[in-house]
């Protein structure tokens, strides 16, 4: 998928043009559901201004970023899996990943996640 300065698919979503499985929204950010799962939880959070990724954001709007990572917390209050864990990622560029360049983080948990990247070898 291409995105240019048109609307993102996330802005989208946002706007109601397209359904999403809504878990929380706020006055700046919005969170839902990832339609493929990589884990039993995985919720993304968008702030409702677009930027293009994190690095964009945190120079641009610090207070915004805290925003988004606040609203992460929030969902795993809501989810359930503050205790046994969660992990909050932002991919950044294609090579990381990034194929909607809309800012947003993963909140993934609800099971055992494992390590990044190769394990040490000993």
């Amino acid at each position: 998928m291409s995105e240019t300065d048109a609307d993102t698919l996330f802005e989208r979503i946002i706007a109601g043009e397209i359904p999403a499985d809504v878990v929380h929204q706020d006055e700046t950010t919005f969170a839902f559901r990832d339609i493929s799962p990589q884990a039993r939880v995985h919720v993304l959070v968008v702030p409702r201004k677009r930027y293009r990724n994190v690095a964009e954001l945190a120079a641009a709007d610090p207070q915004l970023l805290g925003d988004v990572v606040a609203t992460a917390r929030k969902v795993a209050e809501l989810e359930g899996i503050v205790e046994s864990g969660y992990r909050v990622v932002f991919n950044t560029g294609s090579d990381a990943g990034q194929t909607v360049f809309h800012v947003h983080a993963h909140v993934l948990g609800g099971e055992p996640l494992g390590l990044f990247g190769a394990p040490d070898e000993d």
